[in-house]
């Protein structure tokens, strides 16, 4: 029998939209990000060593449970973007919506969650100032993950 490949992490998301402009024009409204590449019907946002894909037009309805959790430096920021936009957060005490296609988006700070960086990463991105809480720290340490 074949070994099996260990599972790495994830190179990319990639959602369908109706309409890429303004798809970069809702996520822009909340997120900072370059742009990697657009054509008519895909653009590709950099998010340092990964990327999130936006591909048009949308061939599925709404989303109900099946969603991403897309990490950020600082969630109150968004939630605060999301309601000067004027989308309207789902049920729950996070930061959890859909957006205009349907697709659900939940978002989770960097600081608060195992998944981590790697420090050059994180100095390209200008977030190298950014620092794990002692919890997320204490997830990492007990994986084996933890810093020296």
């Amino acid at each position: 029998m074949a070994k099996k490949a260990h599972a790495v992490g994830m190179n990319h998301i990639a959602l369908e939209v109706g309409d890429i402009a303004e798809a970069l024009a809702f996520y822009g409204g909340f997120l900072e990000f370059s742009l990697r590449s657009q054509s008519a019907h895909m653009a590709v946002i950099d998010m340092g060593d990964q990327f999130l894909a936006l591909s048009a037009p949308r061939h599925e309805g709404p989303d109900r449970d099946r969603h991403f959790g897309l990490v950020v430096d600082d969630k109150e920021a968004v939630r605060d973007r999301l309601a000067d936009m004027g989308v309207a957060l789902l049920p729950g005490s996070g930061v959890e919506f859909l957006d205009p296609w349907g697709n659900r988006i939940q978002i989770v700070t960097y600081q608060n969650i195992q998944f981590t960086k790697a420090p050059n990463v994180l100095r390209g991105m200008g977030l190298s100032h950014v620092e794990k809480t002692p919890a997320a720290l204490e997830e990492l340490a007990r994986k084996g993950m933890g810093s020296e």
